[in-house]
């Protein structure tokens, strides 16, 4: 065998070649534990001080961690639900949440339909409209709304939180720009076979826009479970209202500091439903981002 052979017979080693990290490339990600932390200590601190005993509040040390694990703040929470309804709370806006979201869905899903398949008089200028009325602040509409749902004997009901959301704008441009992106000859393909407009919507386009309705789904359930401002305004039953004016109250007439252990405990309560929402759904809201960075105008 010639040496050119064994030469060439011999296994090529590839040279180690370590990645150089860029210095701006660990900036951002020193950055982001910077935000993470700054973002994740009060809820952790908020969870920490549920446990502490009334005991532990009035004492001038300050424990980032309870001395003492105690359920105290919970059972006061329970053994006051006369005065304080937490769970009734809970139950308020767990029903307000579901409702708004399920019909947000439904709403954005034929408005996007319209204004991306069928064809009207006035169609684009209409949802130029809809687009421009979106630009004002939602404070400016406040009053007048608050005045529609005073007139309509909607005040302490949960239809005045769930109507005055409906049909939001942003979420009617998501679903259009993504009917947009299906083809049309699906579309036309079914009108051979004698679809109607209906049976496309059904049978061809919400099955194409499952992904982007979950996503809306449960930003509007979200959306709804943290609104704090409005029911604020239209609840002034203490049975009836949502968690958010719950709290609000809570922390009005239990705001002493040797009582902050149970306002704590009050809002992990509140906390832990969209926690669990975002645990078992988060691939929805990571997938959120990939669609809504694919979509074109």
């Amino acid at each position: 065998m010639s040496a050119a052979t064994m030469q060439a017979s011999r296994p090529v080693i590839p040279e180690n070649k370590t990645k150089k990290v860029s210095p701006s490339l660990i900036a951002v990600y020193v950055l982001l534990i910077v935000l993470a932390v700054v973002w994740l200590l009060p809820v952790i601190y908020t969870v920490t001080t549920s446990f502490k005993s009334v005991a532990e509040f009035t004492s001038n040390a300050f424990n980032f961690l309870p001395a003492k694990w105690v359920l105290d703040n919970y059972v006061t929470l329970v053994e006051a639900s006369a005065s304080y309804p937490v769970l009734n709370w809970l139950g308020n806006s767990l029903i307000i949440s579901t409702v708004f979201a399920v019909l947000s869905v439904a709403i954005v899903a034929l408005a996007g339909f319209g204004y991306s398949r069928l064809n009207f008089k006035y169609r684009d200028t209409l949802f130029f409209v809809l687009l421009l009325i979106s630009m004002f602040p939602a404070v400016v509409n406040m009053i007048p709304q608050y005045r529609i749902i005073a007139s309509l004997g909607w005040v302490n009901t949960y239809w005045a939180c769930i109507v005055p959301g409906l049909g939001n704008v942003a979420n009617i441009f998501l679903v259009r720009n993504f009917m947009k992106g299906i083809p049309k000859e699906l579309d036309e393909a079914a009108e051979i076979d004698g679809a109607s407009d209906f049976q496309i919507f059904t049978r061809i386009m919400l099955p194409a826009i499952r992904p982007i309705l979950i996503v809306i789904f449960l930003f509007s359930f979200t959306g709804a479970w943290n609104d704090f401002l409005w029911p604020t305004l239209v609840f002034n039953d203490i049975n009836k209202m949502p968690v958010t004016a719950g709290l609000q109250l809570l922390s009005n007439q239990m705001g002493q500091y040797n009582q902050m252990g149970s306002l704590m405990a009050a809002t992990c309560m509140a906390i832990l439903p969209t926690l669990l929402l975002f645990l078992f759904a988060q691939k929805y809201f990571l997938q959120s981002l990939n669609i809504t960075s694919g979509l074109k105008g």
